[in-house]
């Protein structure tokens, strides 16, 4: 994601639906989403201005890369690192 000009946000979005985009796309981090498909899998609708919020916070966080084919997650959490580091073969 580039930088652009600077927006005055009114509002941010809750906890409850980052948490919800979140979950989107962990379940679907096999492959990247357009933003419309994204926002047709969410359960309710979200402001575009609030998504774009979210979007933003995960890519910064390191959870999600934005691309030309669109939004993946990438983000592992560490428990599944710690269960592939003793899986793992030392050289």
């Amino acid at each position: 994601m580039q930088k652009t000009k600077t927006i005055q946000i009114e509002r941010y979005p809750n906890l409850k639906t980052v948490i919800m985009v979140e979950k989107i796309l962990e379940k679907n981090q096999d492959m990247p989403l357009k933003l419309s498909q994204l926002k047709n899998k969410l359960p309710k609708q979200i402001m575009h201005q609030t998504l774009k919020i979210i979007l933003h916070y995960l890519w910064e966080s390191g959870k999600i890369i934005y691309g030309p084919k669109g939004i993946q997650w990438i983000y592992t959490k560490p428990e599944q690192l710690k269960k592939l580091k003793q899986e793992s073969l030392e050289i």
